[in-house]
């Protein structure tokens, strides 16, 4: 039979292997590379609202477009 000492010293390794194990767990990253976890970070924060509101430029250049080339028309035709 073991005595009290070797018991302890048993129980401790043991409990030593399982955090040990958890640890290794913990460590463990979800992201293969940094530029994985930027992309993933700058996504969450978009969709949180952080970086504001997404401007449309097609739709503002093509007015600007428009209303640049409607402005020419009339200063031609006048």
């Amino acid at each position: 039979m073991r005595s009290a000492a070797n018991l302890r010293t048993a129980t401790a390794l043991i409990v030593l292997e399982a955090y040990a194990e958890r640890a290794g767990v913990v460590l463990a990253c979800a992201y293969s590379s940094s530029a994985e976890f930027d992309a993933a970070l700058i996504a969450a924060r978009r969709a949180a609202g952080a970086y504001g509101p997404r401007r449309h430029r097609k739709p503002m250049l093509a007015t600007a477009a428009i209303a640049a080339g409607l402005t020419i028309i009339v200063l031609l035709i006048v």
